[in-house]
């Protein structure tokens, strides 16, 4: 009886069991969909050619973006004394950062209303009740404080 090696496939492959996939995102340690990302880089024709480092570095910042304004709505809605995070809150976490705020400028937030904002102009003077209080209205009484 002689011992009989494993039937190799086309290419030198072996048969029998194949290893787990392991998917791109977990091999990058990020929660967004590398592959997907990847595959939406290719189909968009944004260039020619993609690198495979192009994928997983946009899923790293597209996620560090989710993070920010996810943590800065949460402090938000947690101001606001609620548990669920609404686009108001959203809205309140990117226009009250100068980065996010920056980097969102021209985007408009559905449902998420605008800033309390009050002119200083439309604001009563206090100067001028101080000043007031200072300065007798009457020569009577101006010549009766001195």
């Amino acid at each position: 009886m002689e011992a009989t090696k494993p039937v190799k496939g086309a290419g030198g492959r072996k048969g029998g069991e194949r290893k787990k996939a392991v998917p791109k995102s977990v091999k990058a340690g990020l929660q967004f969909p590398v592959g997907r990302i990847g595959r939406f880089l290719k189909r968009g024709r944004y260039a020619q050619r993609t690198g495979t480092g192009a994928p997983i570095y946009l899923a790293a910042v597209l996620e560090y973006l989710a993070a920010e304004i996810l943590e800065l709505a949460g402090n938000a809605a947690r101001d606001n004394k609620k548990k669920t995070i609404n686009p108001r809150h959203v809205q309140l976490a990117v226009r009250n950062d100068e980065e996010l705020g920056k980097l969102l400028q021209g985007v408009t937030i559905a449902s998420g209303g605008v800033l309390p904002n009050i002119n200083p102009v439309l604001l009563p003077k206090k100067s001028s009740t101080v000043s007031e209080e200072k300065t007798p209205k009457s020569p009577k009484k101006a010549a009766a404080a001195s």
